[in-house]
């Protein structure tokens, strides 16, 4: 087999590809935006629309379907908020937007040196 007929990836149901293009999706979802960079993520959703959206209707599959609707949302909200300049927090995660809770700050605990077990957080 030569190189180029291994480059394109061909899922065997819907769930396969959806799940290929959350993987995709959550690698370039902080990347710089160009236009190429939007126009392969345009091309991910009208896939999304065309071509798996039949295949979850031929496999009969309600879960499949509304999953589906759930992820071109919130793809179509990253272009929206990118193109308005906005960061895009969070990342999808089982076909939901999951965002993380901001900043974390971290606390260093230590052990007071007595017999109870009675823990001091140092600022």
């Amino acid at each position: 087999m030569k190189h180029k007929d291994q480059r394109y990836i061909q899922p065997q149901n819907t769930k396969e590809a959806m799940i290929i293009i959350q993987k995709l999706f959550n690698k370039y979802r902080n990347a710089p935006l160009t236009n190429e960079l939007l126009e392969y993520h345009n091309n991910l959703i009208y896939r999304l629309q065309s071509d798996i959206k039949d295949a979850a209707i031929k496999e009969n599959n309600l879960g499949q379907l509304k999953a589906l609707n759930s992820m071109t949302d919130i793809m179509r909200n990253w272009t929206a908020a990118r193109l308005n300049g906005k960061p895009f927090n969070g990342k999808m995660r089982h076909f939901k937007l999951v965002t993380d809770g901001g900043f974390k700050f971290e606390r260093n605990i230590h052990k007071i040196n007595q017999t109870t077990n009675h823990h001091s957080s140092r600022h």
